[in-house]
């Protein structure tokens, strides 16, 4: 801990006859005291050991002081708290509840802190692929992309009959020279193109991208590998494909029909698309304008493109009139009208994929995914993955600690504010470490449901089955 030493007071006038004054002299405080709840995430779930163990540290033994774990589940759980920055971690290192969560509270040496600075996060998220003579730690990025998936599977007890996997490319700004920039012109700026994989609040893939690639670029490669990993686990789940209109490719399609695999794609429209549907528009219109509401109408037919398609295939058209014009809408898919009609396929099934903009959100805006401010594609995949596994966990401390609470469908953002982002008094004696937080915390009765049913979780997962 930093040597504690005379504060400057602030006056801030009187209240009642009483000085108001201000000073930074409380000694050990925290202002990250419920991060408390991430670490018994942590071991309930054991991401970061896990995490860890997809790292490879080649450095001497007896000269390390932060191990590979230490550093992972800093940075982790330093992007949970909305650190974004690894210059943050030069203060982070002295603050007891980081220490508390490394599990230790102090260094080996006497000049370092119980955990990491920047510097030598830096040089974790600088890692290689195989180790070099100044870049110790390597890492392994098909061990990472296993561990989304697993890590999905075991947040099911059993496993479902149908699951739905949602993919979505999106835009992530570079505001430098980093490798593999380029400018879209759909995002209007320089970026990089990630692919995105969930499944419902899940999330499976994260895969940075060069923003010069089609959307689908890797889907198929992406889908194959998530969906083996599937069926190894669940050799029964029906699997579908949900995506918008950029992933209607043929060689996405053609795999999922030769892997028993369905999908819902949009499908981008044209002048052969429209004219199948003049009629349900027409109708749509007069109704429209008879009720001055929105009026739509669905059709199906058969469809298949002069060139890039390989066959015929199901097209849904949506035939809408809203707002004094025409909004015909279509998607393709493989699921059969006995499976599933076109007005059911297209609001309950193919819109619902909407949900998914949220989640990614949420690892963009909430998490900092988009903070790929590093020179090298791969380290900035690194920086992605970083921010996915901390998506990851606080997905699963709102899925086993907040289930049933009026936070049970908050997003990362407001869980952060009112369950993580908690003021305390830290006092460490020989027997305890007692972090006393504010007897007026508003979250206090979901914070404390949260950490009892985390607490079993995680003696659960430990005790012998």
């Amino acid at each position: 801990m930093p040597t504690e030493c005379s504060a400057e007071r602030f006056d801030f006038g009187t209240v009642e006859g009483r000085a108001v004054e201000a000073a930074f002299d409380a000694g050990a405080v925290t202002s990250d005291a419920g991060a408390l709840l991430l670490g018994a995430t942590d071991r309930a779930i054991t991401l970061v050991d896990r995490f860890a163990a997809c790292f490879h540290d080649g450095r001497r033994a007896h000269l390390i002081e932060h191990a590979v774990a230490t550093l992972v589940g800093q940075r982790v759980f330093g992007i949970a708290l909305g650190y974004e920055d690894l210059n943050d971690h030069d203060e982070l290192r002295h603050d007891p509840l980081m220490a508390v969560l490394a599990g230790k509270l102090k260094a080996k040496r006497e000049t370092c802190a119980p955990v990491a600075g920047k510097s030598t996060l830096n040089r974790l998220e600088l890692s290689r692929l195989q180790p070099a003579r100044y870049h110790k730690i390597s890492h392994n990025p098909i061990a990472i992309k296993r561990l989304f998936v697993d890590l999905f599977l075991e947040a099911h007890e059993r496993a479902p009959d149908t699951i739905v996997l949602d993919l979505d490319a999106t835009d992530d700004p570079v505001h430098g020279a980093q490798e593999g920039r380029f400018f879209h012109g759909y995002y209007d700026c320089y970026c990089y193109l990630p692919l995105y994989v969930f499944c419902g609040p899940h999330l499976l893939a994260a895969k940075l991208r060069r923003a010069s690639v089609d959307a689908a670029d890797g889907a198929v490669e992406e889908v194959a590998r998530i969906v083996g990993q599937i069926r190894h686990r669940w050799p029964k789940v029906h699997i579908v494909l949900r995506a918008d209109s950029g992933f209607a490719r043929e060689e996405l399609m053609a795999w999922c029909e030769d892997n028993g695999v369905a999908f819902v794609f949009g499908l981008q429209q044209n002048e052969r698309l429209i004219a199948e549907v003049t009629c349900e528009l027409s109708r749509a219109e007069a109704k429209s304008r008879r009720t001055g509401k929105p009026a739509r109408y669905f059709r199906e037919f058969k469809y298949r493109t002069r060139r890039s398609w390989s066959r015929e295939r199901r097209v849904i058209a949506k035939a809408e009139f809203t707002e004094s014009e025409a909004n015909p809408r279509f998607i393709v898919t493989s699921l059969t009208r006995a499976a599933c009609g076109p007005k059911y396929l297209y609001e309950k099934l193919y819109c619902a994929r909407g949900d998914m903009e949220n989640r990614i959100k949420e690892c963009q805006l909430d998490l900092l995914a988009d903070r790929t401010s590093s020179a090298t594609l791969r380290a900035n995949q690194l920086r992605l993955w970083f921010a996915s596994m901390a998506y990851v966990l606080l997905c699963a401390l709102r899925r086993i600690g907040l289930a049933g609470t009026r936070l049970a469908r908050a997003t990362c953002g407001t869980i952060r504010l009112k369950l993580l982002k908690l003021g305390a008094l830290v006092r460490i004696s020989v027997r305890r470490i007692r972090i006393a937080m504010a007897s007026a915390c508003p979250a206090a009765e979901e914070w404390g449901r949260a950490a009892r049913r985390l607490v079993a979780a995680a003696q659960a997962r430990a005790s012998p089955a």
